[in-house]
């Protein structure tokens, strides 16, 4: 039996974002909304089609497939699809048939775009970029500071009656994002990077235009003694990106959304000193455990993953370098120049809450076997133990400096290198793929420099060894299942739970490192290297910022969970309840996973592929 236009409309108002559209709007929508019948297995609409609108899934199932026809995700009722390709240039960048009778609703492409331009919930709902993820709560301690404590003073003022080149001059002399109007002491305007952009540049105006003419005028303001909380409400309501600090008519300082990140770096910076200056490990202990404080810190507040683990790495890398120098106090100067580097995520500079220790020793050739099994024996273990009184426990996989495989002189390191791409056998492949993240972190990096790019160039010559790599690195995937979308964990303690680590970011790591090696990039953290090979045409601009949003949302989420959990008092873990997360959550997390998915396939038939 056909649908009628109430039942459309009951259903919509079940929907999520649609069921916060005003009353008039969803009457609207129904009325331009159509059902469509669909038989098992019949298409709904084949890859690279023009789109004729948004689609939802009122009654059964479908599949849907990518361009080299392998099933990425099964949709149930109250999934949308398509909306990738209206996004993106109206084109399907997938294939999809029902599994069974179905029914769809069809929300005309030019219909979903005026929902996306009109109301806030439904772009939010449909954009993967997160673009509007600083709405997060603020962390306490920023929260209920006072701006006095963190706002830049002494601004950089002008007078309104300047040119706008006098102003962009100032801007970029100062290296400032905005400036300050003035007459006298009193706050008459601001002008910013996006007033020069959008209202000079955008509109052509003559460089002798006036300041006041561009500039926001009588701009909103605080005190120096309102608190942190109130700077982020006003932000995040009025969408501006500084705040004027002013004390009765005076200007005082300003705010800007660095200063913000700025301020919530702090307290990373004050363990990074604390560690720099203990005596022995286990008063580096006393700091580290401050590190999922930090974290829970740092994700309320809204910072960017990239930035969470960074300052996470960097406490790691301090206690690394600090345990190294206590070493040589304790044992005397080497005898030879050496250099320890760090793999896994310490090397990537990706550490969560959850780390243990992944490293290994380069000597200088000129080591002698007497040296490398005394000295640097014992430097490594004194380093590995006091790496694990700090928390980061020991490699299961025993890929430490400890282990006399992996504390050798530069030519037998050399010859690992050759062998694995040679003769790429399972444990070459897995070897090669942990050594492809090495990074040096105390010692002399000229022993690391030569042997990255000829390693690098040796690789990705060999078109084996290539081969191989890409097979290896696409053992692990997304989490898709058939039943709502998800493929959870079957058995066990974390039985229904998703792995973020393995199957959540371990994929995109492992795509990262691939396009790495293709293209001989020397980055080794993995959203660095997604973007260097961007613009090295190795990663197409549409799939690398598909991959990108994809992988922002993932890692997010995995760092979300960890820090619910240290808010929680529970130890930190990579395994997430999806029964935990919203729909609307879900909804986009299983987007996430249908890019790498798609993108794991396109690279495993050879799209793409350099060399």
């Amino acid at each position: 039996m056909p649908l009628n236009q109430d039942q459309i409309l009951r259903f919509l108002q079940s929907v999520h974002p649609y069921d916060v559209l005003p009353p008039d709007a969803l009457r609207d929508l129904a009325a331009r909304t159509e059902p469509r019948a669909v038989a098992a297995d019949d298409r709904i609409y084949d890859l690279d089609t023009e789109l004729p609108g948004l689609f939802l899934i009122y009654q059964g199932e479908v599949e849907v497939t990518d361009e080299h026809g392998e099933a990425v995700s099964q949709l149930g009722v109250r999934n949308s699809f398509g909306e990738r390709g209206l996004l993106r240039d109206g084109r399907a960048m997938t294939a999809t048939r029902a599994v069974t009778d179905a029914t769809v609703l069809v929300l005309p492409a030019a219909t979903f775009d005026t929902l996306l331009a009109q109301y806030d919930p439904v772009r939010r709902f449909f954009d993967r970029s997160r673009a509007d993820k600083p709405d997060r709560q603020a962390q306490q301690s920023l929260a209920t500071t006072q701006v006095d404590t963190f706002m830049a003073r002494n601004p950089i003022t002008s007078p309104p009656d300047a040119t706008v080149r006098e102003a962009a001059i100032l801007m970029r002399d100062h290296r400032v994002s905005c400036l300050c109007m003035t007459e006298g002491d009193r706050l008459t305007g601001i002008l910013t990077i996006r007033d020069m952009s959008g209202k000079v540049l955008a509109e052509a105006l003559p460089t002798d235009t006036p300041v006041d003419q561009v500039m926001t005028p009588d701009p909103i303001t605080l005190s120096p003694s309102d608190i942190g909380s109130d700077v982020l409400h006003v932000m995040m309501e009025k969408r501006i990106g500084h705040v004027p600090i002013v004390e009765g008519d005076k200007l005082v300082g300003i705010v800007s959304q660095t200063d913000l990140t700025r301020f919530q770096a702090v307290s990373s910076a004050e363990l990074v000193r604390e560690i720099a200056e203990a005596a022995d490990a286990q008063e580096m202990r006393t700091v580290t455990k401050r590190i999922p404080q930090l974290l829970l810190q740092l994700v309320a507040g809204g910072s960017p993953h990239q930035v969470v683990t960074r300052l996470i790495t960097d406490i790691a890398d301090t206690a690394t370098r600090r345990l190294v120098a206590l070493a040589e106090e304790k044992l005397g100067p080497a005898p030879v120049p050496y250099l320890w580097l760090a793999c896994g995520s310490q090397g990537r500079q990706e550490q969560t809450g959850v780390s243990d220790q992944d490293n290994c020793l380069i000597l200088s050739n000129d080591v002698t076997d007497a040296d490398r099994t005394g000295y640097f024996a014992e430097l490594a273990k004194f380093v590995c133990d006091g790496l694990d009184t700090c928390g980061y426990v020991y490699c299961p996989g025993d890929m430490m400096a400890t282990n006399p495989r992996w504390c050798q002189p530069l030519s037998v390191w050399r010859g690992y290198f050759e062998s694995w791409i040679n003769k790429p056998v399972p444990e070459a492949q897995m070897l090669a793929s942990v050594m492809f993240d090495l990074r040096p972190i105390a010692g002399d990096k000229t022993l690391f420099s030569d042997l990255q790019a000829d390693t690098l160039g040796m690789a990705a010559k060999n078109s084996i060894f290539v081969a191989h790599m890409v097979s290896n690195g696409l053992k692990h995937t997304p989490p898709l299942g058939l039943l709502r979308g998800f493929a959870t964990i079957r058995s066990g303690e974390h039985k229904d739970h998703l792995d973020m680590k393995h199957n959540g970011v371990v994929p995109i790591v492992d795509l990262g490192r691939l396009y790495a090696l293709q293209a001989q990039l020397t980055e080794v953290n993995t959203r660095a290297r997604l973007v260097a090979a961007m613009n090295a045409g190795g990663l197409s601009q549409s799939g690398g910022q598909d991959l990108l949003d994809a992988y922002d949302l993932i890692a997010e989420t995995r760092l979300d969970h960890q820090a619910a959990q240290v808010k929680a008092g529970l130890a930190p873990d990579n395994y997430l309840a999806p029964a935990t997360l919203s729909e609307f959550d879900r909804s986009h997390l299983r987007n996430a996973f249908v890019v790498v998915k798609s993108m794991q396939s396109a690279i495993g038939h050879g799209r793409g592929m350099l060399g």
